[in-house]
Parts: C-alpha cells; structure tokens; sequence
C-alpha cells in the first residue's frame, strides 16, 4: 500500500526532469544558433534573438519552451545571447525556470 505512492512520485518525478532537461536543451541551442547569428562580421543584435527564435519556434515553441524571451548583447569581440523561459510541468502551481546562455567571438578581419 505504500509502495504505489512512492512508484507515482518517482514516475512523476522522472516526467518533470525530462521535461526540465528537454527544455534547457532547446534553450541552449537557441543560444548558440543565436549568438552564431549575431557573430557574423555585418550581424546585428537583431540578427541573433531573430535566429534564436526561429529556432524555437521550430523545436516546437511553447510546447516546449513557454514564455520564451530572447535578448542579445554584442560588443566589439563578443556576442552573448540568453534564451529564458519555462519548462513544462507536471506538478500543479510549479513552472521552473530555464534560462541559458551562449557566448561566441565576433568574426572579423584582422590584418597579419
């Protein structure tokens, strides 16, 4: 009688940190096509939340990755995006916080 409860928690447990891990692997790499897209030697900020949420939107947009907000930031040797949203939950009144970021170098032409 007390081994059913504790299978249900271990199954709903297992559920959400496939859901929590699911989530953050699509969030970083919407970072890294992002900051990728950003990193080009005439890309834009723009350029990177753009591909970072197509690409979300393609790995299936708030069916994985609810509330979706993409920001970049590019200096003059770096790009840095950071994808945050929420993962999917099974617990009622939960909604854990995904948020990941990628940084890549900006490409550019250096004379020898």
């Amino acid at each position: 009688m007390i081994l059913l409860p504790a299978l249900f928690a271990v199954m709903f447990l297992g559920m959400q940190a496939a859901l929590f891990y699911h989530a953050r692997s699509a969030a970083i790499a919407a970072a890294q096509e992002g900051a990728r897209a950003a990193a080009g030697e005439h890309g834009h900020e723009s350029d990177g939340v753009q591909a970072a949420n197509a690409f979300i939107e393609q790995a299936g947009g708030d069916d994985v990755l609810p509330g979706a907000t993409t920001t970049a930031n590019r200096t003059a040797t770096t790009v840095t995006v950071v994808v945050q949203g929420h993962s999917l939950s099974v617990i009622p009144g939960w909604s854990p916080v995904v948020r990941q970021e990628a940084s890549v170098p900006v490409e550019r032409l250096t004379t020898p």
